[in-house]
C-alpha cells in the first residue's frame, strides 16, 4: 500500500496529500503532518481519493476524539474531532482565505477567527435520520448517506436534547410508523420541541400518548408531526408552528456575536435605507429599525415573517424569495445579506452590482458560495473579512465579509 504525507486540509475537512505520480489525493479523518497508509484508492484523471488504513506517523495536532461514534461508527456529523482546537481553528480560517483567493481572486491573508467559548454541547438543534428498515435512528456515516447508525449521544449537542433523546429511545414503540427523521430543538426560552417527519399519507394520532409517557419521566416537550407533503403541525403541547420549524442558528451565542458584528460593520444606519436580505425571524431587522434605519426585509418563509411581525418593531417586510421582489424594493444605501448555503441568486448579485449601495455586509455559512458571489461583484472591494467558530468539531465556518463600493 502507498503512503502519503498530509500537507493541509481542504474545504470539507479532508486531508490533502500528493501521490508519487503527482496527483492530489484527498484523505478524510487525517491531520496536517500525518504520514498515512492509504486504502481504497480511487484514481481520477487529475486527483484521487482514499481512506486512511493506518497512521504511520501522527501529526502533533492529532488528538483522541471525545465521541465514541466518531471512529467506531464513522459519524459524518463531525469532520475534525481528531484535531486539537488550535489546528481546527487554523483549518477553518484557511477554508475561508483559500476560497476567496482561489475563487474570488481577491488577495488577502486567512482572516482572523472568533473562537467559540464552548467546543462541545453547543448545538440547540439536531436532526436524526431513520434507516430504511426503521430499525435504527441516528446519524449518517461520512461518505455513505444511505447508511444510518444508532445514535447513543451526540457530544456537540446540548445535554437537554440528549436527555430527551434517551427518553425517546425508551418509548420507541410509541413513535410514528414510516418515520423519516426526528428533529430535536431547544428554543430560546428553554422549551424542548420534537418534530417527527413521516412518509405515506396516514395521519399519526399517538402524540398525546407519547408526550404523556415522557412527562411521567419528568421530560416536558412539545411534539410536532409533518406528514409527506404536509405542513408541520403541533400535535401535543403547543398550537403554533414557531419555533420548531423556523430557521435559527444552532449555536445561538455565537450566532448573536455574528449578528452584532455584521450590524456594527454597516456603520451608522440612522435615517439610511437598508436592505435586510434572507432576514429569517427578523432579529437583524429589529436591531436596525431600533437604531433608526429605514429597513426593508425579505424572507421566503412566511412563518418566519409572521414571527418577525409579532416581535416587531414595524418594518416593511416582504414574504417572498429575494430575486422575486427586487423590483418592489427601493434602492438601498446599505445592505446586509445572510443567504443559505447555496449563496445568493445571480439576479440578486446583479441587482447589487447595478444599484451600487455604499456597503454590503455578507454573512455566509459557505466560503465557496461567498467567494463565487464576491467574484460577481467587481464594483465592490473586499474591505474586511472575519470568520466565526459557530461549528466546532466540524469543517463548517461562518464568515462576515464587508464589501465597499469601489471608488
Amino acid at each position: 500500500m502507498s503512503a502519503v504525507r498530509v500537507l493541509r486540509l481542504a474545504a470539507g475537512g479532508d486531508g490533502v496529500g500528493r501521490l508519487e505520480d503527482g496527483r492530489t489525493v484527498f484523505v478524510p479523518r487525517t491531520a496536517p503532518g500525518d504520514l498515512v497508509e492509504l486504502a481504497g484508492l480511487h484514481l481520477h484523471k487529475r486527483f484521487a481519493r482514499a481512506r486512511p488504513a493506518r497512521v504511520i506517523e501522527p501529526s502533533p495536532s492529532r488528538v483522541t476524539p471525545r465521541c465514541p461514534h466518531y471512529d467506531r461508527d464513522e459519524c459524518g456529523g463531525c469532520q475534525l474531532q481528531h484535531l486539537d482546537s488550535i489546528a481546527q481553528r487554523e483549518a477553518r480560517r484557511g477554508f475561508v482565505g483559500e476560497a476567496l483567493r482561489r475563487l474570488a481572486r481577491r488577495e488577502l491573508s486567512d482572516p482572523p477567527l472568533v473562537a467559540a467559548e464552548r467546543e462541545f454541547e453547543y448545538r440547540t438543534k439536531i436532526t436524526l435520520a431513520a434507516s430504511a428498515d426503521g430499525r435504527r435512528i441516528g446519524l449518517h456515516r461520512y461518505d455513505r448517506a444511505d447508511e444510518v447508525f444508532e445514535l447513543e449521544r451526540c457530544h456537540i449537542t446540548v445535554p437537554e436534547l440528549m436527555e430527551v433523546w434517551h427518553a425517546l429511545r425508551t418509548f420507541r414503540r410509541l413513535l410514528p410508523a414510516r418515520l423519516g427523521s426526528v428533529t430535536l430543538r431547544l428554543d430560546r426560552q428553554a422549551g424542548v420541541h420534537v418534530l417527527f417527519r413521516t412518509s405515506g399519507g396516514e395521519a399519526w394520532s399517538g402524540a398525546t400518548k407519547l408526550r404523556g409517557a415522557l412527562a411521567a419521566r419528568g421530560t416536558a416537550v412539545t411534539i410536532w408531526w409533518q406528514g409527506e407533503d404536509g405542513a408541520p403541525r403541533a400535535m401535543a403541547g403547543a398550537g403554533e408552528a414557531y419555533p420548531a420549524t423556523v430557521f435559527e442558528q444552532v449555536h445561538p451565542t455565537m450566532g448573536d456575536r455574528v449578528r452584532t458584528h455584521a450590524i456594527e460593520a454597516l456603520g451608522p444606519v440612522a435615517g439610511r435605507h437598508v436592505w435586510d436580505l434572507y432576514a429569517g425571524i427578523g432579529e437583524t431587522t429589529a436591531v436596525l429599525a431600533q437604531a433608526g434605519a429605514l429597513v426593508e426585509s425579505v424572507e421566503s418563509d412566511q412563518r418566519a415573517v409572521a414571527e418577525a411581525e409579532r416581535r416587531g418593531p414595524p418594518a416593511r417586510r416582504h414574504a417572498a424569495r429575494v430575486e422575486h421582489v427586487l423590483g418592489e424594493l427601493r434602492p438601498p444605501e446599505l445592505v446586509v445579506t445572510n443567504p443559505p448555503r447555496t449563496g445568493m441568486d445571480g439576479r440578486v448579485v446583479a441587482a447589487l452590482e447595478r444599484l451600487r449601495p455604499t456597503r454590503v455586509v455578507y454573512v455566509s455559512c459557505d466560503p465557496a458560495t461567498l467567494a463565487r458571489d464576491v467574484s460577481r461583484m467587481p464594483g465592490f472591494r473586499l474591505a474586511h473579512v472575519r470568520a466565526f467558530d459557530l461549528f466546532p468539531q466540524t469543517a463548517h465556518v461562518e464568515t462576515v465579509a464587508v464589501l465597499d463600493l469601489a471608488s
